[in-house]
C-alpha cells in the first residue's frame, strides 16, 4: 500500500493509492494515519479494505504521510563514498544523531534557510518507518518491525553541523529541514530494500546518483543496532544516510543552497519530492 496525508497544513486527510494509481479517501474509515495505523493490526485492517469501495479523491498538498512521529533518528556517513567526499573515515559502527520531529514537512513544502545560513546542503535518503516496538532485536528479525519506507531529504546546514562545536544536531534540526514523502510505501510492496536507486537534482542538474546496495550498514543492521540503545516505537522514522554528491563535496568549490534554488529528488518505488528554497520567512514555516 501507498499511504499518504494531503491537504492544508494542520488539516491533512488520510488517503491511499490503489493498484491503478488512483487516490482513495480513507476518511470514511480512518480519522488519520497515526502510529497505531502503522502497527501490524492497523495495516492488516487497511489491507482488508476493498480500495474501490472508498471514494476517489483528487490530491491536494502532500503532508508528512503519518501524524504523530515520536522520534526522527538519523544515520550519518553510511555510504563509504560519501564519507570520502566529506573527508571523514568510514565508521566502524553507525553514527547516530537526531533530527527533531518538528523539522519534518511535506515533500513539496518550501525549505526555508535559517537566518545567516551560508552552507545549507541536501541529502537524499531512504527513510525507514517503524511499525512495531523494537527493543534488543536481532538483525535477522529487524525487518519484521518495519512498517514501510519513504523518501527523506536530510537538509543540513554544514557550518552549524561541523564548524560550531558540539553535536551535529544543530545543523540538522532547523525548521523545514526534513521533507518526508510523498507517501509511505508498506514493506510488503518493496522486494529488496537494499537495491533501490536514489537521485537528487539541483536546478535541473544531477548531483546525487546512488543505490542502497552501497550502504555500509543495511536497514536490518541499523534497526537492530538502534534497538540496543533506545526502544523504537511505531511511527518512529529512521533516515539512513546519503550517497555521494552533496554540495559540500563539490570540487573545487562547494555548492550550497540559496534562495530560488529548486531541489528534486526521489527513490525507486518510493516516489519523488520537489522543494523550492527560500530565505528566512517564518510565515512560510508556520503557514
Amino acid at each position: 500500500m501507498k499511504l499518504l496525508r494531503h491537504g492544508p497544513k494542520g488539516h491533512e486527510k488520510p488517503a491511499l493509492i490503489d493498484d491503478r494509481g488512483q487516490a482513495r479517501d480513507l476518511s470514511p474509515v480512518l480519522a488519520d494515519i497515526t502510529p497505531a495505523t502503522l502497527a501490524p493490526a492497523g495495516l492488516a485492517a487497511l489491507r482488508a479494505l476493498d480500495p474501490r469501495s472508498l471514494p476517489a479523491v483528487g490530491l491536494g498538498r502532500p503532508g508528512v504521510p503519518w501524524h504523530g512521529m515520536g522520534k526522527f533518528i538519523a544515520i550519518g556517513l553510511n555510504y563509504a563514498d560519501h564519507a570520502a567526499e566529506a573527508g571523514m573515515p568510514v565508521p566502524r559502527e553507525p553514527i547516530v544523531f537526531m533530527k527533531t520531529p518538528g523539522c519534518a514537512i511535506g515533500c513539496n513544502d518550501p525549505v526555508v534557510l535559517p537566518q545567516g545560513s551560508v552552507k545549507s546542503d541536501w541529502e537524499v535518503e531512504l527513510g525507514v518507518v517503524i511499525g512495531s516496538r523494537a527493543r534488543y532485536v536481532a538483525e535477522a528479525e529487524a525487518l519484521a518491525h518495519v512498517a514501510g519506507y519513504c523518501v527523506v531529504n536530510d537538509v543540513s546546514e554544514r557550518e552549524y553541523q561541523l564548524e560550531r562545536g558540539g553535536q551535529w544536531d544543530k545543523g540538522k534540526c532547523c525548521d523545514t529541514f526534513g521533507p518526508v514523502g510523498p507517501w509511505l510505501v508498506t514493506a510488503d510492496e518493496i522486494g529488496d530494500v537494499q537495491d533501490l536507486g536514489l537521485w537528487l537534482d539541483l536546478n535541473g542538474r544531477r548531483f546525487q546518483t546512488g543505490s542502497t546496495r552501497t550502504m555500509i550498514f543495511g536497514v536490518a543492521a541499523i534497526v537492530s543496532y538502534l534497538s540496543r540503545f533506545m526502544t523504537l516505537e511505531p511511527g518512529d522514522l529512521i533516515t539512513t544516510g546519503t550517497p555521494p554528491g552533496v554540495g559540500m563535496g563539490v570540487k573545487p568549490h562547494p555548492v550550497f543552497l540559496k534562495p530560488g534554488d529548486v531541489m528534486t529528488l526521489g527513490i525507486a518505488q518510493l516516489g519523488q519530492q520537489r522543494q523550492a528554497v527560500h530565505a528566512w520567512d517564518p510565515a512560510l514555516i508556520d503557514g
